[in-house]
């Protein structure tokens, strides 16, 4: 039960010029359960990410900074939270002392704030995401060699942009896809393979690491209720459309649609989105398969690699600064 092991006091401040500064949000990898062997039935986001560090062997005498940025279960992940890591982000990515950041993160929702943060910032040093499938109470908890590996990851000379690191291995924002609800190893990568591995502390890397233009942190609005309404629908057999004239009373801006296969759209569902589409609001096909990109013209836009989670954000940032 790693959060009970307390090392030799990390200094949590520094004038080195190797900062690395550790965000905390909360998660499963902050979560306790009253009993070492309960696996789900625990509370997340409980333990502050200054007490995680503390009880991780092996960072005594690094040069680190902790800050708890938001303290939620990353199923409750929302806009105002989001704005306020970035923001939290770009301040400590300026500071010339600081080679890269850390963040803890819940698993559900990471590839979402994963790819939200890649595309605002864009960071020339490494920003890190990690997370675990096990609270920090469980006897075969992940937390503490997830956190480790995306240390390890942090400190690669050559590192840069935003990743994350689960299991032992790095994944590229746009690739991160969470697959199943318990296995320690829930998160896969698709076509294009991992970005790098961990391996007894050192990386190997097998693909560039992830870069794009950034968006920046000051377009987005302070008031998060003036960021752009986008809603994500499933097409499934039986589909009822209705939902779709709900969401134009309700005043959606955009919508994405997780479609069958390569992004097709049940037709009631499409006569209704066409409905809304020429009111003004845009559609995004994207697809409800795990892997794969939606090819070839359709009636919408098609949301390529991205999958449909990824593809709400992307179309919310692009309507926001349009």
């Amino acid at each position: 039960m790693w959060l009970y092991f307390y090392p030799e006091k990390i200094e949590m401040q520094s004038v080195n010029s190797d900062v690395i500064v550790v965000l905390g949000t909360g998660g499963t990898i902050a979560g306790t359960s009253g009993r070492e062997l309960d696996n789900v039935g625990y509370r997340a986001a409980q333990i502050g990410v200054e007490q995680l560090l503390h009880a991780l062997p092996g960072l005594a005498g690094q040069a680190l900074e902790a800050e708890q940025v938001a303290q939620v279960d990353s199923k409750d992940m929302g806009l105002e939270v989001w704005a306020r890591l970035a923001h939290r982000l770009e301040h400590h990515l300026a500071r010339a002392e600081v080679a890269a950041v850390v963040v803890t993160h819940g698993t559900d929702t990471l590839e979402e704030t994963a790819w939200f943060l890649h595309r605002v910032l864009a960071p020339a040093k490494p920003v890190v995401m990690t997370a675990a499938m096990r609270p920090a109470t469980a006897l075969l908890s992940d937390g503490p060699q997830n956190m480790l590996d995306a240390m390890t990851v942090a400190r690669t000379p050559d590192a840069r942009g935003v990743m994350a690191v689960v299991g032992g291995t790095v994944f590229a924002p746009g690739d991160l896809r969470k697959v199943h609800t318990y296995r320690l190893d829930a998160f896969a990568f698709g076509d294009a393979g991992p970005l790098a591995v961990v391996e007894e502390g050192q990386v190997r890397r097998f693909r560039e690491w992830p870069a794009t233009e950034p968006l920046g942190v000051g377009r987005l609005p302070d008031d998060t209720t003036l960021w752009p309404r986008v809603a994500l629908l499933v097409s499934h057999a039986g589909v009822d459309p209705i939902v779709v004239d709900a969401l134009l009373a309700r005043g959606v801006q955009g919508i994405v649609v997780a479609g069958t296969g390569n992004g097709t759209i049940a037709e009631a569902l499409g006569q209704a989105l066409h409905r809304a589409s020429s009111a003004g609001v845009v559609v995004w096909r994207a697809s409800r398969c795990a892997f794969g990109r939606v090819i070839g013209d359709g009636d919408f836009p098609s949301a390529g690699p991205l999958s449909a989670v990824q593809a709400r954000i992307e179309l919310m940032l692009q309507l926001m600064l349009s």
